[in-house]
């Protein structure tokens, strides 16, 4: 992270004259295990990693937040406080002005800021970008602005940002992991009462994230019809969320939803079991317990959620071959592309390496971009 804050240290002295007062940042992340289970209610597991959004920033006496952007050419753009629910926006600034109008329902009085944005999560991977640009933002202004704001309501905050005004109806896991993340572990989140808890990644053990390179925008996939149905798997048994629904009640009332319905629904309590289970797995260095359960995880968003594509179960399957039962391999994110991630050994880092890369293109037609992660601190956690 420290090239991205020179850079953006950089850019920031030559737009606006000066040196930045305060340059933070914050984690992207991966989900080891719970997908499509946070806007259910459920339980997730991700880690934040040693990719993420980095801000140089110094706050202003008026009520212009002026942002430029690294990533797109050092595009500038120039958001007004007072008139920002009137304006228009597109791209990422889309996502400034979100940002600016959801901690300003909280924190109205707010002053302006100069600020220079720039990342290294690779967009449209499902390691959430997005997320970790909001929790960056959030934590600048609040910097900035001397504000009180824990992890979790800026969490609800980036959450806001992205069901209200991008447009994509995702639940809290991406920005509560960006926010409240911790070195060297990974976090059981509770996305109904936000009760957290962190497991060790084990010793001896790297997180391997392959990126298939298959692109897919949330905003554009099945990811929202996705939730619809579960919304409405959980209405047919006369429940507000599939968080309550049990086993039981989902094959009585089988009948009186869809089929698809009654797979997203399956998926959902199945994965929410699963994640439990590699929690303790996880806490007890029982890796042979992870890898069934990161296994049953994958095969479940391939047949019951439907969320995977070819390339992705292809990596799945070449990764499993090497790493047995010693570590695990799945898809990660929202689906349709973006990421398979593992935990593998650190002795067969280098082996599982070659494989992809001798592999995976000659299958697919497509080179492959291969990421071995530390889990890091959140940006409402870091020292």
């Amino acid at each position: 992270m420290q090239e991205l804050a020179t850079n953006a240290t950089n850019v920031f002295k030559d737009v606006f004259g000066s040196e930045p007062a305060y340059v933070g940042n914050a984690p992207g992340r991966v989900n080891l295990i719970g997908e499509h289970t946070d806007y259910n209610d459920g339980f997730v597991l991700p880690a934040a990693i040693n990719f993420g959004t980095v801000v140089a920033a110094t706050g202003r006496d008026d009520r212009t937040v002026s942002v430029v952007a690294l990533d797109f050419d050092n595009e500038r753009a120039d958001f007004d406080l007072d008139t920002l629910a009137d304006a228009e926006a597109s791209s990422w600034r889309s996502y400034v002005r979100g940002v600016l109008l959801a901690l300003m329902e909280q924190y109205p009085d707010i002053k302006g800021a100069n600020l220079s944005v720039t990342g290294n999560v690779p967009q449209g991977a499902g390691l959430s970008s997005s997320a970790s640009f909001e929790i960056a933002l959030l934590k600048t202004m609040a910097s900035l602005n001397e504000l009180p704001l824990s992890g979790a309501e800026a969490a609800k905050m980036g959450q806001l940002a992205e069901n209200k005004y991008a447009g994509c109806n995702c639940g809290i896991m991406d920005q509560m992991i960006s926010a409240c993340g911790a070195k060297n572990r990974a976090l059981l989140l509770d996305c109904r009462s936000l009760e957290t808890k962190y497991t060790s990644i084990p010793e001896g053990y790297s997180v391997l994230i392959t990126n298939s390179n298959v692109k897919r925008g949330l905003v554009d996939s099945e990811y929202n019809t996705r939730r619809e149905q579960c919304e409405a798997a959980a209405a047919a048994m006369g429940l507000s969320s599939l968080r309550d629904a049990s086993m039981e009640q989902l094959l009585a009332a089988k009948d009186k939803m869809s089929e698809k319905e009654f797979q997203r629904a399956h998926h959902v309590l199945t994965e929410n079991e699963r994640t439990l289970t590699m929690f303790d797995a996880l806490n007890a260095g029982d890796m042979a317990t992870c890898s069934k359960m990161m296994a049953e995880s994958h095969a479940s968003m391939r047949d019951d959620f439907e969320i995977t594509v070819r390339p992705i179960d292809y990596l799945v399957e070449l990764l499993g071959s090497l790493i047995g039962d010693n570590g695990g391999v799945r898809m990660t994110g929202g689906g349709f592309g973006g990421c398979v991630v593992a935990l593998v050994a650190d002795n067969k880092v280098d082996e599982a390496k070659t494989l992809i890369l001798e592999n995976y293109e000659k299958e697919t037609g497509i080179a492959p971009s291969i990421f071995v992660c530390s889990a890091e601190d959140g940006a409402f956690t870091q020292a």
